[in-house]
């Protein structure tokens, strides 16, 4: 076993949990042990609670100027440890080193962001009657909790960890159990940029600290990313308890091809998006739609699907059960008559035999109905519908009931323009293939791909977690007695 035991991180230092049940920690790159992971109990999730509570008294009236301060901080270490932290990422979720890389620095743009907030949550302040004036104020809702997926460990707990605690929170983080690594680091880093104790706790665990934080009393709010099977049940279960919640589910993300698109700049695209971060990504391309006479584009995909070797430039998938799913997946579909342009199934890399690994796949001819068009695969696979018309291809699209992204490849800006506004999906793309809006603009889905109001990220968490205090105040005598009065 490579690292230590993990720990919890509850008030600034790191404690154990008071179960013995744990889970072994498992690297896909090569199958090694690289640690255990604690399976937390509410007892554990209470002590937790009760620092984060304790922190925000204090923590809350710090003015937001001064809050930031740590943020800034925060976004020098991440800078400084960027090599150490992707390296880290790799290690435990199976990604290349380079994608990890890019995971730090868009950790870096997020934190970033969060420094901004002093400018934009000013309020208003007007005068609307002689010598009577209203204010409005952005006021921190209390204790929150983050629950997180295993296929970005550092980005998605930044999501939330910047804005939630800039803006007056105190946050419980909960990891994905495949994947604790970074999050104990990260919790080391805003300790060290100055960040006071019980402002932000990791409790780890499984389905039980999941229940626990939907149920507890004194957590005001609960973020998830996930799938869309558990972001509706831990929707509803947080709800159900009185709390704010938006939970980030599944996708499938169709990508239609127009004859008229750039075959070079279309097949690197779609290649790229289908396999980044081995297509584990809710913003992956995994469904495409060939409008019209596309084959040389798909030709063209295919030799760019052919550069991607699994250990080289394509990373792992999670663990055995993810590959041995996503390889059912290609199988039934080839069964079912799709015909498997570029196959990825039963890989091995040399020196890592142990490392649980799928290369590129590109199916062509799948019907609609087939599920590998219809079902979150999570694996570097893209599956290839084919329609005549435009209208054909939104049909398909916007039949599924998910709706995180769309894209469309077109030299066309009318036609653009037509499935922009048709495509029922809240990120739109042309002539890209992973439409992630940056900062300050906010990620999130519509449909099945979200549940709740507003958006994880950007401008539109600031609605999510802080709530909206108005203020009428009247010093003047002169002001009289009025209906306001």
């Amino acid at each position: 076993m490579k690292y230590s035991p993990i720990r919890n991180f509850i008030n600034g230092q790191f404690t154990p949990s008071s179960s013995d049940r744990t889970l072994d920690v498992i690297s896909p790159v090569d199958g090694t042990q690289l640690s255990t992971v604690p399976m937390s109990t509410s007892d554990d999730l209470d002590a937790a609670v009760k620092a984060a509570k304790a922190a925000f008294s204090s923590w809350s009236r710090t003015p937001i100027k001064e809050r930031v301060q740590v943020f800034f901080r925060y976004k020098t270490l991440l800078e400084k440890h960027l090599d150490e932290l992707a390296a880290l990422c790799s290690e435990e979720n199976g990604k290349t080193l380079g994608e990890s890389i890019a995971e730090i620095e868009k950790c870096i743009e997020l934190t970033e962001f969060a420094t901004s907030l002093p400018q934009l949550v000013t309020g208003e302040v007007l005068e609307v009657s002689k010598g009577v004036e209203c204010r409005t104020e952005h006021v921190p809702l209390g204790v929150v909790a983050s629950i997180v997926p295993f296929n970005f460990p550092a980005m998605v707990p930044n999501w939330t960890i910047p804005n939630a605690i800039a803006l007056g929170n105190c946050m419980i983080l909960k990891p994905s159990e495949k994947v604790p690594l970074c999050s104990g680091r990260l919790a080391e880093l805003l300790k060290e940029a100055g960040l006071p104790d019980g402002v932000f706790n990791v409790v780890h665990g499984d389905v039980e600290i999941v229940e626990a934080i939907c149920d507890h009393p004194k957590i005001e709010a609960v973020s998830f990313v996930g799938s869309t099977k558990i972001a509706r049940i831990v929707y509803q279960r947080a709800t159900q308890h009185f709390k704010r919640c938006l939970a980030l589910g599944g996708a499938k993300n169709h990508l239609m091809v127009l004859p008229d698109a750039i075959p070079g700049m279309t097949a690197q695209n779609v290649a790229a998006s289908m396999s980044g971060c081995a297509g584990q990504r809710c913003m992956a391309a995994s469904a495409m739609v060939a409008v019209g006479d596309v084959d040389p584009i798909i030709e063209k995909i295919c030799e760019e699907a052919r550069k991607i070797v699994p250990g080289k430039n394509l990373g792992a998938v999670i663990n055995k059960e993810s590959k041995d799913r996503i390889e059912r997946y290609i199988t039934e579909a080839e069964a079912q008559g799709a015909k498997v342009l570029v196959d990825g199934r039963n890989v091995k890399v040399e020196g890592f035999e142990k490392g649980t690994y799928v290369g590129p796949t590109v199916i062509d001819w799948v019907k609609p109905d087939m599920a590998v068009a219809t079902e979150e695969i999570f694996g570097p696979v893209i599956s290839i519908m084919r329609t005549k018309t435009v209208d054909e291809a939104l049909a398909i699209e916007n039949a599924n009931p998910y709706g995180n992204a769309a894209s469309v490849f077109t030299q066309n800006g009318g036609a653009a323009r037509y499935i922009m506004e048709r495509a029922s999906a809240g990120m739109i793309g042309v002539n890209v293939g992973v439409p992630v809006p940056r900062e300050p603009f906010s990620f999130g889905g519509w449909n099945e791909s979200k549940f709740g109001v507003g958006d994880i990220t950007g401008k539109s968490s600031i609605e999510f977690w802080t709530k909206l205090k108005k203020s009428t105040t009247k010093w003047s005598a002169e002001a009289g007695v009025n209906w306001m009065s």
